[in-house]
């Protein structure tokens, strides 16, 4: 079902399954060998979710090279270690430059509230969907696991007041923030992308941090390259059409409109944070275009 200006989700639903996929994704990457990146919860809360296939792919039950044949799967799982390394160490360095207050935009099933060793007196926002803020919140209490940071979630939909709920919420726009945007742009519809950061931009005293992704190629592109990875899903039971779930058109580039806001931005190539882990980036016409993906960090002058 393609998307509205209304529409709402759960982790089995809609964007929510890309947050569940993306869980099982950090699940089978925490338990390799050498591996970037541990998230104890990942499994776990993909398992509470539900959903058959990711199930089967947290416990082993499936080959990862079944859901897709020329190991475009292998290469995606290896995309979400070095993305998820990327935003835990932006957290932690901006911990380490004294940042103490800190917002996960969509946050999803992220779990850096529980996992990572945030300095005291550290408070974290979550803003997501109702549900799945209350999903994720009694998940991770029936398994005694405990936030390593204040936590304070805001149950918000992006596209309503969520800077107002924010404040609300205890939050300080007079100190530095570190905030994340993780694989959300392309939910957005352009002119919402460029909202969100305006109003992040409104909400950070100088020396907030901000990262994000950008895709030159935008939705559009990423809708192309994800139809042929949805019909290895559907083969194992998934009827998920990822491309219905990215807005098209024309958006501003990130690495431009940041720096109108008084940002100072910095970008990485996809390779360029594979080789700094000590990993090749993968060859293969349908990954290539992955390549043109920059990890953006800035910082508020």
């Amino acid at each position: 079902m393609s998307r509205s200006d209304a529409d709402s989700w759960d982790l089995a639903t809609s964007v929510g399954t890309t947050a569940t996929m993306v869980a099982a994704a950090r699940a089978v990457a925490s338990l390799e060998d050498n591996a970037l990146i541990n998230d104890p919860f990942a499994a776990p809360l993909v398992r509470a979710v539900g959903i058959d296939v990711f199930t089967k792919m947290v416990d082993g039950d499936i080959d990862m090279a079944a859901v897709d044949a020329d190991g475009t799967a292998r290469v995606m799982t290896d995309v979400m270690a070095v993305r998820t390394r990327f935003f835990d160490d932006f957290f932690l360095d901006s911990a380490a430059a004294g940042v103490r207050q800190a917002v996960i935009l969509a946050s999803g099933l992220d779990s850096r509230s529980y996992r990572l060793d945030w300095p005291a007196g550290t408070v974290v926002y979550e803003i997501d969907q109702p549900q799945v803020i209350e999903f994720k919140t009694e998940t991770l209490s029936g398994l005694g696991a405990s936030p390593t940071a204040e936590l304070r979630t805001v149950s918000i939909d992006l596209r309503e007041d969520w800077p107002a709920a924010l404040r609300a919420s205890g939050f300080d726009d007079t100190k530095p923030t570190a905030w994340s945007a993780e694989g959300l742009l392309v939910y957005l519809p352009p002119d919402a992308q460029d909202r969100l950061f305006d109003n992040i931009t409104a909400l950070s005293a100088p020396g907030s941090r901000l990262a994000t992704e950008y895709h030159p190629d935008g939705g559009a592109g990423l809708a192309d390259r994800s139809k042929a990875i949805s019909e290895r899903w559907r083969s194992l039971g998934l009827d998920l059409n990822m491309a219905d779930l990215f807005y098209a058109g024309e958006r501003n580039a990130v690495v431009d409109y940041l720096p109108r806001l008084g940002w100072e931005v910095s970008t990485n190539t996809r390779p360029e944070l594979f080789a700094r882990h000590g990993r090749d980036f993968p060859t293969g016409d349908l990954v290539a275009s992955l390549s043109n993906s920059l990890s953006v960090t800035a910082i508020r002058k």
